[in-house]
This record gives C-alpha cells, sequence and structure tokens, in this order.
C-alpha cells in the first residue's frame, strides 16, 4: 500500500510532524506495529533546535555504592583483535579527603562508527564491581581524535578500599537516535598504580562483548521522480537476521525515517512479520520531497524486533543519504542518475 505526505508544503491551520522525537533506549517511541500513527504539534523546518547532548556528572559519592564483589578481568585484558584508538588519562590521590581525582585527556585514532565517516564520542566511567553509578564526559561531535580535558571525583574513598576497585573507562559513539555504539573499553586495577605519584596512562582501547554481531542485510529499492519531486522507497525482504528472542527468531518488522536536517520529519512502517529470520515485507512507501530539499534530507531504515511485553529492540539499521557509507552513497547516487528507475541494492545492517 503506498502512503503519502508531505512535510514541505501545508496548507494554512496544518501542523506539521514534530521534529525532536526522542526514542527510548530501544530506538522506538512507541508499541504500533503498523500503520503511521504519528504524534502531532507545530513544526517549523527554520528553527531546528541541537538536540541535548549526555548530561555531565561531576562527582561520585560512595554513600550510595553497593559491593558486589569482585570481578575477573582476565578476560578483559586480552589483546585488541582491531585497533580501536588510545585514550590518555591521569589520576591522582588526595589523602586529607580521600578523594580520587580522575583526569580523562584525549583519545587518538578513533574509529569511525557514523554513516557520515565519522564518530561523536563520550567516555563512561566507573569503579568496579559498582556498576551503576557512572559518570560520562561530553560528546566531541564528528572527531576521531577528541580532546576531553574533564575532572572527575571520587568522594570518601579510603585509600585501601580504592586497591580492591577497577577503573573502568568505556568509550562510545553518541546517537541520539538510537542506542549508544560501544567503540572500545579500558580496565585498570587501581592494586597495580602508585596513586601518590600521580600517574599518566596511554591505554589502548580493548573490543567490548558482543559490539561486533553479524545483524543481518535488508534489500531496498529507490526510485526518484523528479517531476513529481518524490522517492519512493520498496522495502523487499531481509536475511540472516540476528536473532533477538529467547526462542532464537524475532518479529522483524521495518520502520522508516524521513530525516531533513538532522531532525526527524516522517515515520512510516511495514507490517510485522512472526518468529522469522528471513522476511518478505514487499511494501512501498512514498515520500514527497522538493528538489532543495534533497541534498539535506536522508533516510534512516531500521530493522525491528517487535516485542509485546517491552519496548521493541533495534536489530540494526541503514542511513540512505547524500554523504552516508561508501555503498549507501553509491545508492543514493544511482537512484538520482537514473530517475523513475527502481534501483535495489542489499545493505548490511549496523548498530
Amino acid at each position: 500500500m503506498d502512503i503519502v505526505w508531505s512535510w514541505f508544503e501545508r496548507p494554512p491551520g496544518k501542523a506539521l510532524v514534530r521534529g525532536n522525537v526522542q526514542p527510548n533506549a530501544d530506538g522506538d517511541e512507541d508499541s504500533a506495529e503498523n500503520g503511521t500513527s504519528l504524534k502531532v504539534q507545530p513544526f517549523s523546518l527554520h528553527n531546528l533546535s541541537a538536540s541535548s547532548m549526555p548530561s555531565l556528572s561531576l562527582r561520585l559519592s560512595p554513600s550510595a555504592y553497593e559491593d558486589e564483589g569482585s570481578d575477573s578481568n582476565e578476560d578483559a585484558v586480552s589483546e585488541p583483535s582491531a585497533n580501536l584508538g588510545r585514550i590518555q588519562f591521569s589520576m591522582s590521590y588526595d589523602f586529607d579527603t580521600m578523594t580520587l581525582v580522575l583526569h580523562i585527556k584525549r583519545a587518538v585514532e578513533l574509529p569511525a562508527k557514523d554513516f557520515s565517516g565519522t564518530s561523536d564520542p563520550f567516555v563512561k566511567i566507573c569503579l568496579l564491581p559498582d556498576k551503576k553509578n557512572k559518570m560520562e564526559t561530553k560528546v566531541k561531535r564528528r572527531n576521531l581524535n577528541p580532546h576531553w580535558n574533564e575532572t572527575f571525583q571520587f568522594e570518601g574513598f579510603p585509600y585501601d578500599k580504592l586497591q580492591h576497585r577497577v577503573l573502568y573507562l568505556q568509550v562510545f559513539d553518541y546517537d541520539r537516535f538510537s542506542r549508544n555504539d560501544p567503540i572500545g573499553e579500558v580496565h585498570l586495577p587501581l592494586c597495580e598504580v602508585d596513586l601518590t605519584e600521580s600517574p599518566t596512562f596511554w591505554k589502548d582501547l580493548r573490543p567490548c562483548p558482543n559490539s561486533n554481531d553479524n545483524l543481518g542485510e535488508l534489500l531496498v529499492s529507490l526510485c526518484y521522480q523528479p517531476t513529481a519531486q518524490r522517492i519512493t522507497i520498496v522495502v523487499m525482504k531481509a536475511r540472516h537476521l540476528k536473532a533477538m528472542d529467547i526462542t532464537g527468531t524475532s518479529d522483524p518488522y521495518v520502520k522508516i525515517w524521513l530525516v531533513y536536517r538532522e531532525k526527524k520529519i516522517e515515520k512510516k512502517k511495514t507490517s510485522c512479520k512472526k518468529r522469522c529470520l528471513n522476511p518478505v515485507f514487499n511494501e512501498s512507501f512514498i515520500f514527497d520531497i522538493p528538489m532543495d530539499k534533497m541534498k539535506e534530507t536522508s533516510f534512516i531504515i531500521s530493522v525491528m524486533d517487535k516485542d509485546t511485553l517491552k519496548k521493541n529492540d533495534v536489530i540494526g539499521k541503514v542511513c540512505l543519504a547524500p554523504r552516508s557509507g561508501p555503498l549507501e552513497t553509491k545508492h543514493w547516487k544511482e537512484m538520482i542518475s537514473k530517475p523513475r528507475q527502481p534501483v535495489a541494492m542489499w545493505h548490511g545492517l549496523k548498530k
């Protein structure tokens, strides 16, 4: 079924879909399985504000600390299988106030996680075995060699107590549309550190567990009609999807977001295919896009796992845009160069 909705031209008095939708942790803001039901409020394409960043927390008190026992870190310090970059930080300890001071300086040679060929990195910090109380640096936009220069304090920790703790740093690529993508991690047992010397460290980032799963592929067709100024997207089928349910299967459906200037504008969905890792959809969707908006328009196509008891999970996604990954950009350019002709390509899903 074709669904048509113009978001650039609207008669007076009509509202446009809001552009600052904040998805939940699973990347989906509602649980509807079918249709294109949308929440509506006044919206202006000429007044788009930047999305909020992760908040910065600078102090941590052990008052709410829960000792969960000592974790083994033997597996965490194995040699990395790929170059994930390095991080620089320093530490000192104030014996009078029993405060550990951590200074996150910078990282170098981080891998590109975004479709644009870069990353938006930030660092999460905690003292294991406490995994609940975490701090975060600011996000550095489009930067593979970020400088943070941020200081964090762990207050009220006696020196002998710190000897049983492990400093844990995890670098993420920030994504306001879905889950943040882990880049790499560092474990440093504090019993191995002479805090009286205020040491500075360079540490290689190690792979995060389960961060490189094979998520499957999606076959999508694009067709551009310059006279009508519209793009038709046909979600054809997927294959080898990652099993998200305990039964060893998934209930996949596909969600398409039309994005303009990095703001979500319009959402459409396919039907859900129950208990299937190789679903066939063959559903088409029409998007009206004026010619002068094309260069700043993109489509985020997510394969979701439907769950009736909890939030829907994101299996993986593809971003089709004028400037994206190599294959995604190739697909977009071929669509433009072959007007009125459907152009189909397989795309590997990414987190």
